[in-house]
């Protein structure tokens, strides 16, 4: 056998010889029809006869542009979220549909439009984790039959109106106010009520009037003041007004 139909023979087997990573996979076409999902490894594919795209099955981030979302209380919004998806049936992706990602992108697009559309605004801001679940099943059956699996759908930004900042800012000092005053008015109340209680405890007992006296004058002289002020009993004063 000439050694030129050798090299011949084994450069075709190595043009036909794909080698396949981990987390690829082929779907082998043969005369246009499945023939199988191949790799990782080293895959033969015979021009002309046979053909083989090959499909990712790692984690796909797919970043849904902003989108222009009115919302029940017809607030204008624009929004933007992240996607995550993978392949998990190489086959059904190729079969199914032309391309899977920019399919996937489609309907993340405009599920997210039609869930927003159906939230109040304060909703949309609260409840952000409820509506990223709810996005994620919608996506995830859009998308099974295509042989990708949503895992994660995550709202990123909410752009809100100028008006609508200023005015949630405005909200927000009115309750920051409120809660200020009625914190103050609590704490007058139970300041009313200790010193009413401190009230009845001293008037019923008068020695202790006195213990306070001096426990005042003890604050006073340890302060060094120059001026000491002595508290006289009211007492005191009356009696020497009725002698005068």
């Amino acid at each position: 056998m000439p050694l030129s139909f050798i090299a011949v023979v084994i450069v075709a087997v190595i043009l036909c010889v794909r080698i396949v990573n981990e987390y690829d996979r082929l779907v082998v076409f043969v005369l246009g029809k499945v023939w199988k999902v191949a790799g990782p490894g080293p895959v033969i594919v015979v021009p002309g006869i046979m053909s083989a795209p090959k499909v990712s099955l790692r984690v796909v981030t797919l970043d849904v542009p902003p989108q222009d979302v009115i919302t029940k209380d017809n607030v204008t919004l624009k929004v933007t979220a992240v996607v995550y998806f993978r392949v998990v049936d190489p086959e059904k992706a190729i079969l199914s549909v032309e391309n899977y990602v920019y399919a996937t992108s489609q309907i993340a697009q405009t599920t997210l439009r039609s869930v927003l559309g159906k939230l109040d605004m304060d909703e949309l801001l609260n409840n952000r984790d409820k509506i990223n679940g709810e996005l994620q099943q919608i996506l995830d059956s859009h998308t099974e039959p295509w042989g990708i699996k949503v895992s994660t759908v995550e709202v990123k930004n909410v752009d809100l109106p100028q008006d609508m900042m200023r005015a949630m800012a405005q909200q927000a000092e009115a309750e920051r106010e409120r809660r200020a005053k009625i914190i103050h008015a609590e704490g007058e109340l139970q300041a009313s009520q200790k010193l009413g209680e401190a009230a009845r405890i001293l008037s019923e007992n008068p020695a202790s009037i006195q213990l306070r006296y001096l426990q005042t004058l003890s604050e006073i002289s340890e302060e060094k003041n120059t001026v000491t002020i002595f508290p006289v009993p009211i007492d005191i004063i009356s009696a020497f007004m009725k002698k005068g």
